[in-house]
């Protein structure tokens, strides 16, 4: 009973504060306090009042419609890459896990290959190449991803294939394609959830940090990198402009984390009677 009470209340909390973000993303996408990138010399530094409810950044800009705005970019990047990353890790996944043999020798040869570089400096390269747009930050984040994922996939199919109901489909005539879609994905789907959870999380920080580093989404659009970037010289004397976004980051990260773990404790036969 202790156990599914934690469970219980880290999934109230994941889901309330995932819950925020959505919300602050839909209300973001109709409304905001002032324009995100409108400028106004007349006000800079302005602390959190009631004009500016968080503030104004060193050009006037009012730190919450920027946090907003910064939400929705962060979002969309994430999801997009967290969409491409685990279609394409789970399908070669599937095809190493079950087919094995050459296939399987060769797709993992260059996942460990792509391993063998930070995952960041990894982004870094291709966005250099592809350039600093949305697309090439999801493009450059599956990448780096995709290794991880095909092999969490792969581990799961390695089990599933060993299973009688498995042998079962391939004494039944089956195609081999039949059995990774009717049997081995649904049941490698739990494990794809929950990595699909953590993988939100990665990106939205690792968006972040490439913004930070100033190879992100290209200004004048916020995001919560490059406004804790233009944060750092005023800390001292406007520390609001590097709470906020920081803030942003870590409840983000909190939420969807609680949620995935309670996703794993939930999905865990292991854990239930």
């Amino acid at each position: 009973m202790t156990r599914f009470r934690h469970l219980h209340w880290n999934a109230l909390l994941g889901l309330a504060l995932v819950g925020w973000l959505l919300a602050t993303i839909l209300l973001g996408a109709f409304w905001t306090p002032y324009d995100p990138i409108a400028i106004d010399l007349a006000h800079p530094f302005t602390p959190p009042s009631a004009a500016h409810w968080l503030g104004s950044d060193q050009f006037g800009r009012d730190v919450l419609s920027r946090a907003m705005l910064g939400a929705r970019i962060s979002f969309s990047i994430a999801l997009g890459t967290v969409a491409l990353v685990i279609a394409l890790g789970t399908m070669l996944g599937l095809c190493a896990g079950f087919l094995r043999g050459w296939t399987d020798r060769v797709l993992m040869t260059v996942c460990d290959a792509v391993l063998a570089f930070p995952g960041i400096l990894l982004a870094l390269a291709l966005i250099a190449v592809l350039g600093s747009n949305k697309s090439s930050i999801v493009i450059a984040l599956s990448i780096a991803y995709l290794p991880s994922v095909t092999r969490v996939v792969r581990s799961a199919a390695l089990s599933i294939r060993e299973r009688d109901y498995i042998e079962a489909s391939r004494v039944a005539g089956d195609t081999q394609l039949y059995t990774i879609m009717r049997h081995v994905l649904p049941n490698a789907l739990p494990a794809v959830m929950v990595l699909a959870t953590s993988l939100f999380g990665w990106a939205v920080l690792s968006e972040s940090a490439l913004s930070f580093l100033g190879v992100g989404v290209p200004p004048p659009a916020p995001t919560w990198g490059n406004m804790l970037s233009d944060a750092r010289p005023y800390m001292e004397e406007a520390n609001w402009l590097s709470l906020v976004p920081g803030f942003c980051i870590m409840l983000t990260l909190l939420g969807v984390n609680l949620l995935g773990d309670a996703l794993r404790d939930y999905l865990d036969p292991r854990g239930r009677q």
